[in-house]
C-alpha cells in the first residue's frame, strides 16, 4: 500500500488517520486551566489525606528508621521536610489565586449575561403588558359596539313605532 493513501477507518475520526497523527492545539489559556486543576486537587479531602500520610510515613521514618537509611533527621528538625512544604505553599498559594481571579471574570461575565437576560426579560414582560392592554381596550370597545339580538330588535320595535306612528308619512 502506497504511503499517503491509506484508507480512513470507521475508529477513527474523519481526517485523521489513527492516534499518532494527533496534533494538539497549543492553547494560550493552558497555564491558568492547569492552575484550575491543581486549585481544585488541593482543595479536595484525598489531597488532604494523601498529604496526611506522607508527612506521617515520612516524620516515622525519619525518627523511628535506622539512622544510615534516614535522609532528613529528627536530630535537624525535618529540614527537607520543611523546606518541601514551605516549597509547595509557596507555589500553592499563587496556583490558587488565580484559579480564583478567573473565577471571578467567569462570574463577572455571568453576572453581566445575566443582567442583560433580566433586561430582555423586563422588555418583554412591559411589551406583553402593553399588548394585553391593547387587547382589554379592543374588546371593551368591540363589546360596546356589539349588536346584539336583543339590542337589534329594540331598534327594529323603535324604528317600527316611529313608522306606525300618526303622522308619519307613509312611502
Amino acid at each position: 500500500m502506497a504511503r499517503g493513501s491509506r484508507q480512513p477507518t470507521l475508529d477513527a475520526p474523519r481526517g485523521r488517520s489513527g492516534m499518532l497523527s494527533r496534533n494538539p492545539q497549543p492553547s494560550s489559556d493552558r497555564f491558568g486551566r492547569f492552575s484550575e486543576a491543581f486549585a481544585r486537587g488541593m482543595g479536595t479531602s484525598g489531597f488532604l489525606i494523601g498529604m496526611t500520610i506522607f508527612v506521617a510515613v515520612w516524620l516515622l521514618w525519619n525518627t523511628f528508621a535506622p539512622v544510615p537509611l534516614q535522609f532528613d533527621p529528627r536530630e535537624t528538625n525535618f529540614t527537607l521536610l520543611t523546606l518541601i512544604l514551605s516549597l509547595q505553599a509557596s507555589y500553592a498559594a499563587p496556583l490558587i489565586l488565580l484559579a480564583q481571579n478567573r473565577q471571578d471574570d467567569r462570574d463577572r461575565v455571568q453576572i453581566e449575561q445575566d443582567r442583560q437576560r433580566a433586561e430582555r426579560n423586563l422588555a418583554d414582560t412591559e411589551y406583553l403588558a402593553r399588548e394585553i392592554v391593547a387587547l382589554r381596550m379592543a374588546v371593551n370597545d368591540f363589546h360596546h359596539d356589539v349588536m346584539t339580538k336583543d339590542v337589534l330588535r329594540a331598534e327594529l320595535r323603535t324604528l317600527l313605532d316611529r313608522l306606525d306612528a300618526p303622522g308619519t308619512p307613509k312611502k
